[in-house]
């Protein structure tokens, strides 16, 4: 597996993939092997697609996950082995779409008031503020925050594309109290690794997760289930409900495509409650009430 797997990081590299997707394209690749005991090279369609049925059925792996294996091994044969791959014989499978959680801003606020420690209470600030995802968060440097022009510049986002996010003034104030607060300053990552946050590394990914968790059990909003994702969710949200239009929170959240958007307008209570229900356009009488006769 060792040479196989030299050859599959060179091929992804070769094609500018993220470090993150490389890292799980490997991974996926490696448990495919593990699971049977086998070289994948000498592993077939029939093979894969018992792993399929085996990662929905024992693993309870979701629709996107199981389809970010299947493009890994997909890769591995049809770049790496040249090999052909089969679509018919296995098929990507059916998308399943679940509307995300949102909480409402009172909601937002007390989660970020739960924080337990500063450092903490910057990073939920900052994740509902830009919207950005949790690696954008945790990879933003000193220079990405333009206080001249109120913008945060998101460096090497999803896609390998940049773009801009707003700069909340109530933001800046708070990056400026943490700044005071660090006692050596940071030179290029905006929130530097370690306990201390001198690392020459930026924070990982773990720890925003970590701060979300924390905070939602110390405010008794455990039983929601939130991670950094669902600030991003809610910064969308609350924008929509705010009155901003579709193609301004596309460009904010880096969406390729405005369909991937659209999600939000099944969540914004404004544009909810602003559609009546039809059955409140019918004269619908009591149970016992004397029907007119006509």
């Amino acid at each position: 597996m060792t040479h196989l797997r030299q050859i599959m990081i060179a091929e992804l590299r070769c094609r500018n993939f993220a470090e993150s997707t490389i890292q799980s394209y490997v991974r996926a690749v490696e448990q495919f092997s593990r699971y049977f005991h086998c070289p994948p090279h000498r592993l077939g369609p029939a093979h894969v697609r018992q792993y399929q049925a085996m990662l929905f059925t024992h693993r309870k792996l979701a629709s996107s996950t199981v389809t970010q294996h299947l493009a890994a091994l997909r890769f591995l044969y049809v770049k790496v082995l040249k090999r052909g791959w089969s679509i018919a014989e296995t098929p990507y499978p059916k998308k399943v779409q679940r509307l995300p959680l949102v909480l409402s801003p009172e909601d937002v606020a007390k989660l970020i008031d739960a924080a337990d420690s500063p450092f903490h209470r910057i990073l939920l600030m900052t994740l509902y503020a830009t919207g950005a995802r949790r690696a954008e968060v945790a990879h933003l440097k000193v220079s990405d925050i333009d206080s001249q022009r109120m913008v945060v510049h998101i460096r090497g986002g999803k896609g390998r594309k940049d773009r801009d996010v707003m700069l909340s003034p109530k933001l800046l104030d708070a990056l400026r109290v943490y700044w005071r607060g660090l006692k050596r300053k940071p030179t290029d990552w905006l929130f530097p690794g370690n306990a201390w946050h001198t690392a020459a590394r930026p924070v990982t990914t773990k720890v925003l997760w970590t701060a979300c968790h924390s905070a939602a059990q110390r405010a008794g909003l455990e039983h929601k289930h939130i991670h950094p994702h669902t600030l991003r969710h809610c910064f969308a949200t609350h924008l929509l409900e705010a009155g901003a239009d579709l193609r301004t929170i596309q460009v904010l959240l880096g969406h390729r495509d405005l369909e991937e958007t659209t999600i939000y307008l099944h969540l914004s209570n404004r544009h909810l409650g602003a559609t009546a229900s039809p059955l409140d356009a019918l004269t619908i009488h009591q149970p016992g009430e004397q029907t007119p006769s006509a």
